[in-house]
């Protein structure tokens, strides 16, 4: 009786957690990034009334964190496009110093030696360009261009990531709203039995036991809608998390049920999987931005290669200077002063001869030029031309050419990695799709038997012609019933999304 009457609990449990997890978007989008959680403390409050599947993730697409954060890598990758095309401009830069020197120092303007206390100042403009380098600025700002837009593709792929992590806790918290409904009747059928049971037995129709049965069994039914309920709890709380509400929003949050029809009402699956994979190739972002980063490694490579190139660049510069160092400077001839030298005369040996010198004494006069004038004096012009022809340089632009290129290898590896896990993202899709509607067809078949065993178990039971037991053994095997039935319908319709979602259509229910 014990085992028999935990069947049901059992079952709902495993229903929900098997269902939770085939949702989840790992198998939907193979190899995709985790749900998003974003982090307490930043959540957002939630408008009031039922929320719709589109605008739950609507919100969740203007408020979700890991949206924003690649937003935020895209606008940084900008920058660094606009950056490289900068890189072409001219620099142009003036700089400006004082200097004091103390004891014995050299004139910065003169050159000279000299051992006095001196201020100066050095002014300086400089302007350069690149006229060749290898292609390298070019090639830069077309690898930053399909950069940014490798980083406008994850948006995307966030985006679209984001929308069926949603999708899937959307339809989970259906799910669980259905299971708490159908054990909450199944607790009022109980407590039904239970008092029809008891009146029977104060008429000694049945035996005590029979009573004792039902009751266990109402238990069991009541431990399992407070499962569900935990379930449905669980669920509301990932969804409202995906969706970064607050805690006011997540208590008041409730979704408006649709009304989803039944697999079996829906014609077979007809889609060709090859067919919706060459279809996804043309719209999923992540695949163009796969191609996006293998073009890009492959700029990479030219880059590289711009270093076994000679650079040649530019530039020109103006300066002037002003030192306080005094200058030393002499003026013009002043009084002359005759002196008379008595030598001897070589033509007469033995006899002087007077020789008359004239001396002149010059004026010298010390000063300090005025601070303009020395700027306009000390004014210098410089152009110069740079070439630079790489010899040998440890082999460093070989090294980066090889690792561009295994670079380039290690992106078509990843594109074409991408595209394997989309082929079978959508082969498993539809095979979980076909399944699951095979599934629902098969259990709605089971529950129709279980339900007439039932109501056929009931009357027996009531009539006294089965014990409680067996009649708790057959309402327990329609509840399995029911349980996988419910399974089947919603795994197929996460199915058929996910399958329409590679087709470009929206995700609406």
């Amino acid at each position: 009786m014990k085992q028999t009457s935990t069947l049901l609990a059992r079952s709902l449990v495993r229903a929900s957690i098997s269902l939770g997890l085939g949702l989840a978007v790992s198998t939907a989008v193979a190899q995709t990034a985790p749900p998003t959680q974003p982090p307490a403390g930043t959540m957002q409050t939630a408008p009031a009334g039922a929320w719709t599947l589109q605008r739950a993730v609507d919100y969740a697409l203007e408020h979700n964190l890991t949206v924003r954060q690649n937003q935020l890598t895209a606008e940084t990758n900008s920058a660094i496009l606009r950056q490289s095309k900068a890189a072409q401009l001219p620099t142009a830069n003036l700089n400006g110093s004082q200097t004091w020197n103390y004891g014995r120092s050299v004139n910065p303007l003169t050159y000279e030696f000299q051992n006095q206390t001196t201020r100066s100042n050095n002014f300086s403009g400089i302007a350069q360009v690149v006229l060749f380098q290898g292609f390298q600025l070019r090639n830069t700002i077309k690898r930053n261009t399909l950069d940014y837009q490798a980083s406008l593709g994850d948006i995307e792929k966030a985006r679209n990531d984001l929308s069926l992590n949603v999708a899937s806790q959307f339809l989970q918290l259906v799910l669980s709203e259905e299971l708490v409904r159908t054990n909450q009747l199944k607790v009022n059928s109980d407590v039904q039995q239970v008092e029809r049971t008891r009146k029977l037995l104060k008429a000694g129709s049945v035996a005590e036991s029979n009573l004792l049965d039902l009751q266990a069994q109402q238990a069991t039914d009541e431990l399992n809608v407070i499962t569900a309920q935990n379930q449905r709890d669980i669920a509301r709380l990932q969804l409202t998390q995906l969706m970064n509400l607050d805690a006011a929003g997540q208590a008041a949050f409730q979704v408006e049920v649709p009304n989803l029809p039944d697999p079996d009402e829906q014609a077979p699956l007809s889609e060709d999987p090859n067919a919706t994979y060459q279809t996804a190739l043309t719209l999923l972002p992540e695949i163009k931005a796969a191609d996006l980063r293998v073009s890009s490694a492959k700029s990479t490579v030219d880059i590289a290669r711009g270093g076994y190139m000679p650079r040649l660049s530019f530039g020109a510069s103006i300066f002037s200077g002003y030192s306080s160092s005094p200058i030393t400077t002499f003026g013009s001839d002043s009084t002359a002063r005759r002196t008379t030298f008595f030598v001897e005369n070589p033509a007469t040996p033995g006899s002087i001869t007077p020789l008359n010198v004239v001396t002149y004494q010059r004026t010298q006069t010390v000063t300090s030029r005025g601070y303009w004038d020395q700027l306009n004096q000390n004014l210098g012009r410089q152009l110069q031309f740079n070439l630079n022809i790489p010899i040998l340089n440890g082999l460093q632009v070989r090294t980066n050419v090889q690792r561009s290129l295994i670079n380039v290898q290690q992106a078509q590896l990843n594109a074409e990695q991408t595209r394997l896990n989309l082929r079978q993202s959508i082969q498993q899709a539809y095979a979980d799709a076909v399944a699951a509607q095979r599934k629902f067809g098969a259990a709605r078949r089971q529950v129709e038997a279980q339900t007439t065993s039932y109501r056929n178990a009931e009357i027996r039971f009531n009539n006294g012609l089965l014990n409680g037991t067996e009649f708790n053994i057959t309402k327990n095997n329609l509840t399995a019933a029911e349980s996988t039935m419910i399974q089947a319908k919603y795994e197929f319709i996460f199915r058929r999304k996910v399958l329409d979602f590679y087709q470009g259509k929206p995700l609406t229910l």
